[in-house]
């Protein structure tokens, strides 16, 4: 980082003091929040833009799209606004580097660990495609790994809702970084999650050969390919890619969104599997779609990597499918071809002979094998059941007739073929309660896929960002990627002001800053004979009434102790003074013996003839009043 020369305060709250990074909007520095006392970073747009509405809006609309994620692979956004015409946007400080850093210099990472980090962004992706929100701009410079390797997705900077029109891009152009545009995108087309999930497996092929799949020497160049262009197998730059992994990638990366994973949680529970060594289901899928008759991507050009405009592409693509090369787990082909072919031989056998056949061992065999020693029988192939089982996947481990049992030929057989090991148990912990964020860390450390929904509806102390109901239950015994549904309360949603009396002013901002709602820079004060002076009296709503999400909360702080007026003790004995001061918020102090000369009224025994203060006068609450009595 490189400490700024001129330390601005932005909002009388936050001040610079090293720059970060350029990007292709605005710069980022790293600043400090003067009233939460914490490092941030702050997302300050160019001057230039600054002037220009569609940027401004399109600024806007980032921090809008981001501060209503909360997730712990995305990088929460704490405020945003605008001093002296400058816009910026307060984030959470990463301590770690860029996923862009890590790969510069055509670098690899192993396939287990671009497998882990692509998991990572694809559980952030789909929690917020979920939500609403597409990225539209996914690419190693927005992938933050941290100094303990957790992986977070920052910079929403041209996400939208789903829902919304965008009518920000020039016209015949579209926002984005070329090298990890999707076809669609680099169309100009419709976009939804499944565009990120092409620019996510943009991002693992880079990871695992050193380069993308398509470079050019113009960003126009880069998005022509995207569209027609062949997608050239990770196999063909590095022959360390497991078949597996490159399988994933290749399903990511179809031209037509159909055919690619429908949902990012679908491609992070592909290579959670791929991380476990369990078989892959892009591995038993047709491959992605290619164009025809195109050349390859020169390998001496330099990708575009900023967010910027470029001209759409002219479509439709050549969505053409391309043959698959072969794959360990494609049982379902094999079986095919094998049912193809016994048709054929068992009709010509039948028609010969109709004699009888001991029923062959084929359990351990593949199914290839098992397929041509039953033919050789003249025995049919029937009902193909995938099971789990210890024996290697794609091998026969029981059939029906069982081995050495006498049949017909042309009697049919049906066989169970392994798909692998069954996933691992899993038992669901409760997570009702807890922080949407804490929840989802915990079960996606797990291995499961967390399925989340919204309702409009709060129930009892039901709060923003934190779960209402789990399902299944916790204490439910399920398995590796399964799926758990949690409920939250959708944004806009009224939910009860939690009450922050006795907190400091620092505590309450936190507390209410979980809850979405914002503390007001104006304070007032008020007396208390319980809270300490500084700390939050009340609030403003009062705590219990209905609020939403954005709401600006005001803080009443202590002023102190009350004053309270002495009462008048003189005449009372000492047991009856005490009552009365007690009931005054007040102490019954020094008891002092009068003078027997101050005593010489009859029946002034044991009474209080003096005190201190006298009655009327202004005390602390909680203070004492001292007293004189006649002995």
């Amino acid at each position: 980082m490189e400490p700024v020369s001129d330390p601005r305060i932005y909002s009388n709250r936050y001040q610079v003091t090293h720059l970060i990074a350029r990007g292709g909007m605005a710069m980022v520095y790293r600043a400090q929040d003067i009233l939460l006392n914490r490092a941030v970073a702050l997302k300050i747009l160019y001057p230039e833009l600054s002037a220009d509405p569609t940027f401004v809006e399109r600024f806007r609309r980032e921090a809008q799209a981001a501060a209503n994620l909360s997730h712990p692979n995305i990088v929460p956004v704490f405020d945003w606004g605008q001093d002296g015409g400058t816009y910026f946007i307060v984030m959470e400080l990463v301590d770690g580097t860029s996923l862009a850093e890590i790969v510069r210099g055509s670098r690899t990472l192993t396939p287990a660990r671009s497998a882990q980090i692509i998991a990572q962004v694809a559980a952030a992706l789909g929690y917020a495609h979920r939500s609403g929100v597409v990225h539209r701009d996914v690419k190693p410079g927005n992938i933050l790994i941290t100094t303990d390797g957790q992986v977070k997705v920052t910079d929403f900077g041209i996400a939208q809702a789903v829902a919304v029109e965008d009518h920000l891009a020039e016209v015949g152009s579209v926002m984005g970084t070329a090298t990890y545009f999707s076809p669609e995108q680099a169309e100009g087309a419709a976009v939804d999650g499944r565009s990120d999930v092409y620019s996510l497996g943009v991002v693992l092929y880079e990871l695992l050969v050193g380069r993308p799949p398509f470079v050019g020497e113009t960003p126009v160049a880069v998005s022509s390919q995207h569209v027609h262009g062949t997608v050239p197998p990770p196999s063909d730059f590095s022959d360390s890619v497991p078949a597996d992994l490159e399988a994933i990638v290749m399903l990511a990366l179809a031209k037509s969104p159909a055919q690619r994973y429908q949902t990012a949680d679908e491609l992070r529970a592909d290579l959670v599997r791929f991380t476990e060594g369990q078989p892959v289901h892009a591995a038993t899928r047709d491959g992605a779609y290619y164009g025809v008759d195109v050349t390859r991507a020169v390998a001496t050009v330099t990708p575009g990597e900023r967010t910027q405009a470029v001209p759409v592409m002219p479509g439709p693509r050549t969505d053409v499918r391309r043959r698959r090369r072969g794959s360990t787990g494609a049982i379902v082909v094999l079986v095919v071809i094998a049912l193809l072919a016994a048709g054929g031989i068992v009709y010509l056998r039948l028609s010969s002979t109709s004699n009888t056949v001991t029923m062959p061992h084929v359990v351990g065999q593949t199914v290839a094998a098992a397929s041509s020693t039953l033919l050789a029988d003249s025995l049919v192939i029937g009902t193909t059941t995938l099971v789990h089982s210890t024996q290697a996947s794609g091998t026969v481990v029981a059939t029906n007739p069982s081995p050495g049992t006498s049949v017909t030929k042309g009697a049919t057989v049906t066989l169970q073929v392994s798909e692998g090991p069954a996933p691992a148990a899993v038992t669901l912990p409760d997570e009702t309660g807890k922080q949407l964020s804490v929840a989802l860390n915990a079960l996606q450390l797990l291995k499961l896929i967390v399925k989340v929904i919204q309702t409009q509806t709060a129930p009892v102390g039901g709060i923003p960002n934190t779960v209402l109901n789990q399902s299944p239950s916790g204490g439910t015994v399920t398995h590796v990627g399964a799926t758990v549904t949690l409920t939250v309360l959708s944004q806009g949603a009224a939910f009860t002001l939690p009450n922050v009396r006795g907190q400091s002013q620092l505590q309450a901002a936190s507390t209410l800053g979980q809850y979405g709602l914002s503390v007001s820079a104006t304070t007032t004060t008020g007396c208390s004979n319980s809270v300490p002076q500084g700390s939050v009296l009340r609030t403003v709503p009062a705590a219990g009434q209905p609020v939403t999400a954005g709401t600006t909360i005001e803080l009443v702080t202590s002023s102190g102790v009350c004053q309270t007026v002495v009462p008048n003790v003189i005449g009372q004995t000492t047991a009856s003074a005490s009552t009365t001061l007690s009931s005054q918020g007040l102490n019954l102090g020094q008891v002092t013996d009068a003078l027997p000369t101050d005593c010489l009224t009859p029946g002034t025994s044991g009474q209080i003839i003096s005190q201190n203060p006298g009655p009327g006068i202004a005390a602390p609450y909680d203070s004492s009043v001292d007293v004189t009595v006649c002995p």
